[in-house]
């Protein structure tokens, strides 16, 4: 990796004469990946060869990470799998290409990624706008597949959905809008599914809609050809003429028919067959399994600057901050305005931070040293609050505090070290921080039928 400009290399299917002598062209992905490691990738394909030469590329392990653009818009493996298309004037390659070096150097303290967690929250770190996108493929048993978690685990038929809930149960990744709902198999999991009409008494496929009588003599409901003789509808159980629809029979609902069984019915039953294992489910029974795109959760992003190791140092900055995951963050809340209604004590109070310049700090210092001074001020956070206090954080720049058992005056206290401890940060920095800062104090603040997430997104008004 070069430490002044980045080595760019161009990958098109038909050889052109070079007009940028700093781009290396090559005419096959094998004669790329023969070649040492290039620091950022233009594909100059179609879409389709796009998406399919980045499935190859991301499976490399000297491009795992790298910036691959392509020329043309990309199809879906190349909006899985790459990062978009490539700007007009490639001299804006060289800004991007250095914040993605400053970011790699942050990520999990500067040790690389090697296990599949820390490969997949590298990809997502050094992209900030990143997401984990699902892909519909008929090709795959269950619609979906997630390209890039395949791709940097290596195997093409890895479990990437349950591996992503481990990591959302981890609060490493956070879904995003729901894109689809599929129906898999309880046996085998798959979603190559069959729904077939089926009689409801016996489950026989072989139904038929056929016209039938009820003969309100004997009460026998059959089918109408059966009534029928030498042109006169006749009961062929009690052998009643019928004349009059309404007084000597009707037209039942039950308008098919069960070949095996001769039952009448009205509508059928329906069975989901699965066309690989073979079982028969009630479409009741099926597996839901909702498909969603992930992005990193504000914990996943603290975790990949503080450490993912598990280090004592990472650890110890977890357990300093009393930091939660958003959900469990909000349940909390919730139980302590349940307390407050029910028993009317005890009381708490909310406190919201937001450093309100925050882009501007790191465009000012860059990635590294904006870090250092967001840590700094972390580090008078885990001076002043309690080991009974939770924090949260809802976006990068906003903090969440729950401070049980904190009167009003205490909530202004509190407000005023934490001015104190950002003044001297920014003193020490030399850089302005321009803290904001909301509370609320229960019970006097509370508000009629208001639960945590509306509590929190009213709150989060004063922030902006």
């Amino acid at each position: 990796m070069s430490d002044t400009l980045p080595r760019v290399a161009v990958l098109r299917w038909e050889p052109q004469a070079q007009s940028n002598s700093a781009v290396v062209v090559f005419t096959s992905v094998e004669a790329l990946l023969a070649q040492p490691p290039f620091d950022v990738l233009l594909l100059d394909l179609p879409s389709a060869d796009a998406g399919q030469a980045l499935r190859r590329l991301r499976r490399a392990e000297a491009y795992h990470f790298s910036l691959i653009y392509c020329t043309q818009e990309p199809d879906a493996w190349g909006q899985a799998l790459g990062d978009g298309k490539a700007p007009a004037n490639l001299a804006l390659l060289e800004p991007l290409w250095r914040l993605w070096r400053e970011r790699l150097a942050l990520f999990n303290r500067g040790r690389l990624p090697e296990r599949l967690e820390s490969r997949v929250l590298a990809w997502l770190w050094l992209r900030p706008k990143a997401q984990l996108r699902a892909l519909g493929d008929a090709a795959c048993a269950q619609h979906y597949r997630y390209p890039l978690v395949e791709a940097l685990a290596g195997e093409e038929g890895f479990n990437a959905h349950g591996w992503l809930q481990l990591m959302q149960q981890k609060d490493w990744l956070e879904a995003t809008e729901l894109l689809d709902r599929v129906r898999l198999c309880g046996s085998c999991g798959s979603g190559r599914l069959n729904y077939v009409d089926v009689c409801p008494e016996c489950h026989a496929l072989d139904i038929v809609r056929q016209p039938s009588l009820h003969c309100f003599t004997c009460g026998h409901v059959g089918a109408q050809e059966e009534f029928l003789k030498d042109g006169v509808l006749i009961c062929p159980n009690c052998y009643s003429r019928l004349r009059h629809i309404g007084s000597d029979y009707d037209r039942p609902l039950e308008n098919y028919r069960c070949r095996a069984c001769q039952a009448f019915f009205v509508d059928s039953a329906v069975d989901a067959r699965c066309l690989d294992c073979g079982v028969v489910h009630s479409p009741d029974r099926l597996r839901v399994r909702e498909v969603r795109h992930f992005q990193l959760s504000e914990s996943g992003r603290l975790r990949c600057h503080q450490g993912l190791e598990g280090s004592s140092a990472a650890d110890a900055y977890f357990q300093r901050l009393n930091l939660t995951g958003e959900a469990g963050f909000h349940e909390l809340l919730g139980w302590q305005l349940a307390l407050i209604r029910r028993y009317g004590e005890p009381g708490f109070s909310l406190l919201g931070l937001r450093v309100d310049n925050l882009d501007q700090v790191f465009a000012e210092l860059g990635e590294m040293r904006g870090h250092a001074l967001i840590d700094a001020l972390v580090e008078r956070v885990q001076q002043i609050i309690r080991d009974t206090d939770r924090c949260a954080r809802s976006s990068e720049d906003v903090l969440w505090m729950l401070l049980p058992r904190t009167p009003a005056a205490g909530l202004q206290r509190l407000q005023e070290r934490l001015l104190e401890g950002a003044q001297r940060v920014q003193n020490d920095a030399l850089q302005q921080i321009n803290l904001r800062m909301v509370g609320f104090t229960a019970p006097e603040d509370m508000q009629a039928e208001e639960d945590a997430p509306l509590l929190l997104a009213r709150l989060a008004t004063g922030l902006n």
